[in-house]
């Protein structure tokens, strides 16, 4: 399936070099000339507002097959992937800010159906979800953290909802030759309060008491409020990392994150 629609794409003149990744087919493509280019099978047509606000490389084109599958093409661009300890820079707050508080990308997540994901319902999916991995539902500090979460669920107001990208793990910023950063991979995009990303972004790579200088970077001041909410986040999203590794039989995944779980608790 691979070979057929990158052949009706592009021809027998490129290279083609698989991508890696969890979600989608994804590949680069390399002509004999250097031209280069970043290949995907139905990215999420968010993918164009994320490029035309320098988010995300360049989006080239984009095509649509017989069988009703859309292709898009980027810049393949050269960089590297940001080290755990470069999170702390300035220029991550000031990025993530920018996502954040941009009208143009939750308009257009909206407009694609996304509604405001409340801490009730990501307490309803892990919970739900835990019936899937009974090791883990009898594991003693997964059952504290859920009674962690249980007993600190708040209401959030929809109109403080942000576009969060739900996954900001250090490999997923990307940063050019030219020095240009970039935050990729936006499959799990979500309309959520922008505590879930700041959450787990600041307790796995920023050193607390760092914290409200980093902040102010973003452009908030720090509250208790609102480290409570980070802690809520980020225990919750360790809590579905965790589950998704054990499903996937990732024992050596499943471990690190329950360390990083009891840290945080």
């Amino acid at each position: 399936m691979k070979v057929n629609w990158l052949e009706q794409i592009l021809g027998d003149e490129w290279s083609i070099t698989p991508a890696g990744g969890s979600t989608g087919e994804a590949y680069y493509a390399k002509k004999k000339e250097g031209k280069r280019l970043f290949l995907k099978r139905n990215s999420s047509p968010f993918l164009a507002v994320l490029s035309a606000e320098g988010i995300v490389p360049k989006l080239v084109w984009t095509k649509r097959l017989e069988s009703g599958d859309v292709i898009t093409a980027q810049d393949w661009m050269e960089g590297r992937e940001l080290e755990p300890e470069e999170m702390s820079h300035p220029r991550v707050a000031e990025l993530l800010s920018k996502i954040h508080y941009s009208k143009e990308l939750l308009d257009m997540l909206m407009r694609l159906g996304k509604t405001p994901l409340s801490p009730a319902d990501i307490l309803t999916d892990i919970i739900n979800d835990l019936t899937l991995t009974p090791r883990l539902r009898a594991h003693a500090g997964v059952q504290k953290a859920i009674a962690y979460l249980q007993e600190n669920c708040f209401s959030i107001d929809d109109a403080d909802c942000v576009v969060c990208h739900c996954d900001t793990n250090h490999n997923n910023w990307l940063l050019s030759e030219d020095e240009y950063l970039y935050l990729i991979d936006w499959d799990n995009a979500m309309v959520a309060d922008p505590a879930l990303d700041l959450g787990m972004l600041l307790y796995f790579y920023v050193p607390e008491e760092h914290w409200a200088e980093w902040l102010t970077h973003y452009g908030i001041k720090a509250t208790d409020e609102l480290y409570g909410k980070m802690k809520w986040y980020a225990i919750s999203q360790l809590l579905a990392f965790i589950q998704w590794h054990d499903m996937r039989e990732e024992e050596d995944e499943v471990a690190h994150r329950l360390y990083l779980l009891e840290k945080v608790m």
